[in-house]
């Protein structure tokens, strides 16, 4: 075991002080220029209106959904979102799009509602990230109405064995800078395999997006 000195522990401390202002201060705006590019929204603009009743928003982030909401299908939305920076950039959003939105600063593994408390749970380029996504979607399980519906645009594994071993081979340094962003993640096995059935789904490649970090899933599911 090495024997930490006052020389390594400031090392290392100056290393925790530069990441938190990293993921304070500089990942928020790289996200959200990445997470909302053109194609990016198009693909919001196709699932977000498919919301209503009382929406949970898991990593709501800067509220590039916010445009594209149906206000007259939706009662409120509850926004999941841990990042401080994030929320700091939404204001913005928030301000233009006179939806309600009820911040929950905790990560997407807790969700602080009730059970079967929700009639929409949607999900944009979250799933992820999300470290424990077995434990979020437990949560998310639990709180979705019976007839409930979880919407979903998420990229992630791509079926072609080149591009897959990209991803594969990048998912790590991908992670580090991009706030622990999975490249391979199958996400309709994610879903199928916590307790969702997939009624509607589409997957293809995003334009304009390069190919290891562009497969989408698209679609629709239920809990079972």
């Amino acid at each position: 075991m090495k024997d930490w000195g006052l020389d390594d522990l400031i090392t290392q401390n100056n290393k925790i002080a530069i990441m938190k202002l990293y993921d304070q201060y500089i990942l928020p705006y790289l996200i959200n220029a990445a997470c909302t590019s053109p194609p990016i929204q198009k693909l919001r603009s196709r699932i977000v209106p498919k919301c209503s009743g009382k929406v949970l928003e898991i990593g709501m982030g800067s509220g590039a959904n916010l445009a594209f909401y149906d206000k007259k299908s939706i009662d409120f939305v509850w926004g999941l979102e841990p990042s401080q920076g994030m929320r700091k950039l939404a204001q913005k959003n928030l301000a233009q799009s006179g939806i309600q939105v009820k911040w929950l600063d905790l990560p997407g593994e807790q969700i602080p509602l009730p059970d079967d408390s929700v009639d929409t749970v949607l999900l944009t380029f979250t799933l992820c990230t999300i470290p424990d996504y077995r434990q979020a979607l437990a949560q998310i399980r639990r709180v979705l109405k019976p007839g409930g519906k979880l919407l979903f645009s998420e990229h992630g594994l791509a079926p072609d064995t080149k591009i897959r071993n990209w991803q594969n081979r990048l998912n790590s340094p991908w992670g580090c800078v991009a706030g622990g962003c999975n490249l391979n993640r199958a996400i309709d096995k994610i879903i199928e395999d916590n307790g969702f059935e997939i009624e509607s789904i589409e997957r293809f490649y995003a334009p304009k997006t390069p190919k290891f970090a562009g497969y989408i899933y698209l679609g629709q599911a239920k809990k079972t």
